[in-house]
């Protein structure tokens, strides 16, 4: 079976305004990224919405949980700004139990060419295909437990609240 990858926006999918300096959002690039890494996993793509993750709320998140619930797939991911990443894993992990969900995000646009976005997608599908039931987030090679994961706002990494 497919992996659905669900498409929330984020750094992984803004671009840059060369006249205003702004980042703004057109399209997804997950497809690009996908044939850049010659990606041979079966997934399926469904953009919800292409929000910076400061600005998302309560009923985006009611909108993943719905769509994670419903989906066919038992493995999914989801690209989503790292801001409120783990705020979002949360809400899915409080609620769902038996799928494997991970969520990636980028920490530079895709759009800027040296982004970690491609490195953390291709792992993402990796762990996707590879842990148990859960809810994860997956950042720079590592995989995180849902309830035990932040973003430092020091250092720009994800850590483990309580290392294990």
């Amino acid at each position: 079976m497919a992996i659905r990858i669900f498409i929330t926006g984020g750094t992984f999918d803004k671009e840059y305004n060369e006249i205003t300096g702004q980042l703004f959002f057109k399209d997804t690039h997950i497809h690009d990224l996908l044939e850049m890494g010659r990606c041979r996993v079966a997934v399926e793509t469904r953009t919800l919405m292409m929000v910076d993750s400061l600005e998302m709320t309560a009923e985006d998140r009611e909108l993943i949980v719905h769509q994670c619930e419903h989906c066919e797939e038992d493995r999914i991911v989801i690209t989503h700004g790292t801001d409120t990443m783990s705020e979002t894993a949360r809400v899915i992990g409080e609620r769902i139990r038996n799928k494997t969900i991970v969520l990636t995000g980028a920490m530079i646009p895709i759009k800027f060419g040296s982004s970690d976005g491609l490195f953390n997608l291709g792992s993402a599908l990796a762990f996707a295909q590879s842990l148990p039931p859960g809810v994860y987030v997956a950042m720079n090679g590592r995989y995180f437990q849902w309830d035990n994961v932040r973003k430092n706002k020091q250092t720009g990494m994800f850590e483990e609240i309580k290392p294990l």
